[in-house]
């Protein structure tokens, strides 16, 4: 598998994209090579990390998924193709993240501080957006333009280096491995905006978003919640959130009166 271009190839490859909002992006690798990152790092992360072996939560959250994803490919034909798999995590920190190829990891204490079906779709949905628009590719694309050296192969096979590290992180998972290298603002703004979409037009109520968020701020106590250290500050995040909801709720009565009703539970 070769994960690793040349400076050369890369520089050929390089071209301006357009991310799902319409914001202007620097896109190196093709979809495809993303996607072989995406189903290493998601391979390695089932062999280093202790899975949740509870039926009852696999159902729960892949419910939240299958409802989420039509409504994706119905806006973006081009993610039709992907395969998405979803694994629950054994772990306490409430955290998620989904990878290119359409990889999604849900830790066992996401189900704790997403207190029902609709705060769990504002998660999900805002960890498919980050697929959607291709935040991992910009990330691994200006990694390589400042560092044309970095061994981008390294997330494939080997021990835990300095350089699989930065990958993992770039990929979006570097809190999962002590590297912590969050999305931009832009990146984190942009996927909440798509995911507010995606739960509204899926049936979930998009208010529970903002609901979501007080949550995370109070798992937090004294300290800051995995998922939310790498994220925007919460005050502002709701106050996007609200400005975006009367048109999110407008999308949610239309799904709702034509029946999309999603009855996922634990």
């Amino acid at each position: 598998m070769k994960l690793l271009l040349s400076t050369g190839l890369a520089l050929a490859l390089f071209g301006c994209a357009t991310s799902p909002t319409g914001r202007s992006q620097l896109t190196i690798f093709p979809d495809s090579q993303m996607a072989e990152m995406g189903a290493a790092t998601f391979t390695s992360m089932q062999k280093s990390q202790k899975l949740d072996t509870s039926s009852r939560n696999a159902s729960y959250v892949n419910c939240v998924v299958n409802a989420l994803i039509p409504e994706l490919n119905a806006i973006a034909p081009a993610m039709r193709s992907t395969q998405w798999e979803v694994k629950v995590f054994a772990d306490e920190s409430p955290n998620a993240f989904a990878l290119p190829g359409g990889k999604i990891g849900v830790h066992t204490g996401m189900l704790t501080v997403a207190k029902n079906q609709h705060q769990l779709a504002a998660v999900l949905g805002h960890e498919i957006g980050h697929v959607w628009a291709r935040h991992s590719n910009e990330r691994v694309s200006q990694g390589f333009v400042a560092q044309s050296g970095m061994q981008l192969a390294a997330v494939a096979a080997g021990d835990m280096t300095s350089e699989k590290q930065q990958l993992l992180g770039l990929l979006g998972v570097g809190a999962q491995v002590g590297v912590i290298l969050p999305f931009n603002r832009k990146h984190e703004s942009e996927s909440d905006e798509i995911g507010l979409e995606l739960m509204a037009r899926a049936g979930f109520d998009p208010r529970q978003s903002v609901e979501l968020w007080k949550n995370m701020q109070k798992a937090g106590g004294s300290s800051t919640p995995e998922f939310l250290s790498t994220h925007p500050g919460t005050d502002s995040r709701i106050r996007d959130l609200n400005a975006r909801m009367d048109r999110a709720m407008k999308i949610y009565q239309q799904a709702q009166a034509s029946g999309k009703r999603p009855n996922c539970r634990l």
